[in-house]
């Protein structure tokens, strides 16, 4: 049992990587590919760490053919 209140992946505005690849279903390796641009519109950098906005990167992936 988690004693942490932790939001559901499904309820956050942002995903870490590890996040965005489970939401999403792809893979870590094109997870970085996709946001390695440092000025990718559906990436929020904090420092170092990179934070998916999850709304801009489905719109971005239902644009797409594949990928």
């Amino acid at each position: 049992m988690n004693l942490k209140n932790e939001v559901p992946v499904a309820d956050k505005a942002l995903l870490t990587l590890e996040e965005a690849a489970s939401y999403f279903n792809i893979g870590m390796a094109k997870i970085r590919e996709l946001t390695s641009d440092d000025h990718c519109p559906y990436v929020l950098w904090n420092g170092s760490k990179r934070l998916i906005k999850k709304t801009l990167f489905e719109k971005y992936l239902n644009s797409l053919f594949s990928i």
